[in-house]
């Protein structure tokens, strides 16, 4: 077994190795003068179980196409089985044809890793489950449920707590999370009354009194978040947290979430965090290595995924 990275999230790679008391394969991933990418493995590879963990976040074309070469590479050095440890899937919001002549990239990436030499996939919470249907090859979508239900329980121990779903979308991921919690469900029904309008968000469920965590799988702008929680605080929530497994949180999110009515936000290590999400105040990142480590590890063991979220 033999473990990759290229430049997307490098802390999350050697922490997995760290948990497979396995060292990172000596490799190279570097860019010529143009910024094309080369990628260069140093040891031998052949008949091997490799695993290439990479994440494709921002810069999400540079850190993909670091994925595909390194793939590549690595079908060419006749390594026996390629998995790509992906735990943020880039473009997984185009998912269907949201208008007229509009792509599904979900599925051409899909289309990319597979032809660049992956046998398997290993992701981490797609935004629609759909999206394992556009691989030919296998594909675990592994759950951040289990971390999220641990550090809650270790937060809010005998605490009211009510589970939410920042929109209608998300309802099966908060439930699961509930279930985990014995705790209530509410949900946030947001709607634009007409175009320039803001939002007007209802909030279904009873949540007065109580500590509200808004579950999400990704915060990009974290304008949803950020309105849900005035929502929340303005129906009498004693407190309002936020566990989102991807912090994309692009341009102004950062300083957006550190000045709303949130108490914290709470992200997994799947996109390396920047400095400005280290420094604020209330956003958090705990690790998801010890899940991936594992979940690679049966894999390379031939043995039950799915069995880790029973």
């Amino acid at each position: 077994m033999k473990v990759l990275t290229g430049n997307s999230n490098r802390p999350l790679a050697e922490a997995v190795c760290a948990c497979l008391n396995s060292p990172l394969t000596n490799a190279s991933v570097k860019r010529f003068s143009d910024m094309e990418v080369f990628v260069e493995i140093h040891e031998n590879v052949r008949g091997e179980d490799v695993f290439v963990i990479q994440s494709t976040s921002y810069p999400a074309n540079d850190n993909l196409m670091e994925l595909l070469v390194t793939l590549d590479a690595l079908r060419r050095a006749s390594a026996r089985r390629v998995t790509a440890v992906v735990p943020y899937y880039g473009y997984a919001r185009q998912d269907r044809k949201s208008g007229s002549r509009t792509p599904i990239s979900a599925k051409l990436v899909a289309n990319l890793i597979t032809v660049a030499g992956a046998d398997r996939v290993l992701t981490l919470d797609l935004h629609a489950g759909q999206i394992q249907g556009f691989f030919d090859i296998p594909t675990d979508n592994l759950f951040a449920a289990p971390v999220f239900t641990k550090d809650i329980q270790e937060r809010f121990n005998g605490e009211e707590l009510v589970i939410v779903s920042p929109d209608v979308g998300g309802v099966v991921r908060a439930r699961s999370i509930a279930k985990r919690l014995n705790a209530d469900l509410a949900i946030i029904d947001k709607r634009r009354e007409r175009a320039g309008v803001s939002e007007v968000m209802h909030v279904i469920g009873e949540v007065k009194g109580r500590h509200c965590i808004m579950v999400d799988d990704i915060v990009d702008s974290g304008g949803t978040l950020c309105n849900a929680a005035v929502a929340l605080m303005e129906k009498g929530a004693q407190s309002v947290e936020a566990y989102v497994t991807h912090g994309v949180l692009s341009g102004g999110a950062v300083a957006r979430i550190t000045s709303s009515a949130l108490n914290s936000l709470v992200t997994t290590d799947s996109i390396m965090a920047t400095e400005a999400m280290r420094v604020a105040r209330n956003i958090r990142q705990i690790t998801i290595a010890p899940l991936i480590a594992e979940a690679m590890q049966r894999i390379s063991d031939e043995r039950s995924v799915s069995s880790l979220f029973d």
